[in-house]
């Protein structure tokens, strides 16, 4: 069975093993793969592996030997799926790998703002603290958690671990689903409407989706709801937020502090009006590229396609 990974280095930049896959078939990596470059590398392949090298339906139908795709993440916009599925393609993904990195990147961004480590780090390498008249010196305002309220928006898995982690530094918990949800044992909050989450929460976390539905759904008119003393951050998608109007936000003090791991287009143009913007930290989508998550995902990926060569296809998602 021949296998082609498409764009394996994002996953595994050497310090992970492909042994495991190699029994599987035939295995051929490709680092990266550009648009013009898909058709002759998938063209004899019957498992595909990628991560966001797009399959779109064109390039499906062109595609006669393939017959199993492993998406190398959770979100599968990357693939039709359902020309694949018209196709007999079986599609799957890496589901809940990334859980605990992307919870502890949430706070990493969180805490960033809150003390801006990095800004008073390089003030001391230059020699600020040497020079200072006093024994400490403060160069933004410094936010304590205990006691604010942390409002979560999406309360599936990562939601939930950053509402425990928000528990534990004392916060109120205040979360928004598309369906009832039980809280988890041991942990208290509440859950209600979109906009009492804004008003009321201190920190706002963007844990949902990318659907029609949320596109957007961090605007001029809901960042207007928002407490001008308010956090956001988003591990979740860039396009969640209407970035220009964000950064018109930022430099108004309409809320104190925007920080993402995610942005619209991935890389960004040079333009990208959030970059260089009031009070807002960027990392370049690393939330789950830890070692540990990238291990789980790889370990994933593999039994994936060992489930689908054995006929009993598992975390299939068409």
């Amino acid at each position: 069975m021949k296998i082609a990974v498409l764009d394996g280095y994002t996953l595994n930049p050497g310090d992970l093993s492909w042994k495991e896959l190699e029994k599987c078939g035939d295995l051929t990596v490709y680092d990266r793969t550009a648009d013009c470059q898909i058709f002759e590398r998938a063209v004899e392949a019957e498992v595909i592996l990628t991560n966001k090298t797009p399959l779109n339906a064109e390039m499906l139908h062109r595609l006669p030997r393939l017959k199993y795709i492993g998406v190398l993440a959770t979100g599968t916009n990357v693939v039709d799926l359902d020309a694949a599925a018209a196709a007999g393609i079986v599609v799957t993904n890496i589901p809940a790998y990334s859980t605990p990195s992307v919870a502890q990147l949430t706070f990493a961004l969180l805490l960033e703002l809150c003390h801006q480590t990095a800004l008073h780090s390089d003030s001391v390498h230059k020699g600020d603290w040497s020079r200072s008249r006093d024994f400490c010196y403060q160069l933004s305002p410094l936010v304590e958690l205990t006691g604010k309220t942390f409002g979560v928006i999406g309360f599936g898995r990562i939601g939930q671990e950053c509402a425990a982690i928000a528990s534990a530094f004392g916060m109120k918990i205040l979360f928004t689903a598309r369906s009832r949800k039980e809280l988890p044992a041991g942990m208290t909050g509440e859950q209600t409407d979109l906009a009492s989450l804004l008003k009321a929460s201190d920190v706002i976390s963007l844990n949902c989706p990318l659907t029609e539905e949320t596109e957007g759904l961090i605007n001029r008119a809901t960042l207007s709801q928002m407490k001008s003393t308010a956090l956001l951050i988003n591990t979740g998608r860039g396009p969640l937020v209407n970035e220009s109007e964000l950064a018109d936000a930022l430099k108004a003090g309409t809320i104190a502090g925007y920080g993402t791991d995610v942005l619209s287009t991935e890389p960004p143009a040079a333009d990208n009006p959030l970059i260089g913007a009031t009070n807002c930290v960027i990392t370049p989508h690393i939330a789950w590229k830890t070692a540990e998550a990238r291990t789980r995902l790889m370990n994933t990926a593999v039994a994936n396609v060992k489930a689908f060569i054995s006929g009993q296809p598992v975390n299939r998602v068409n």
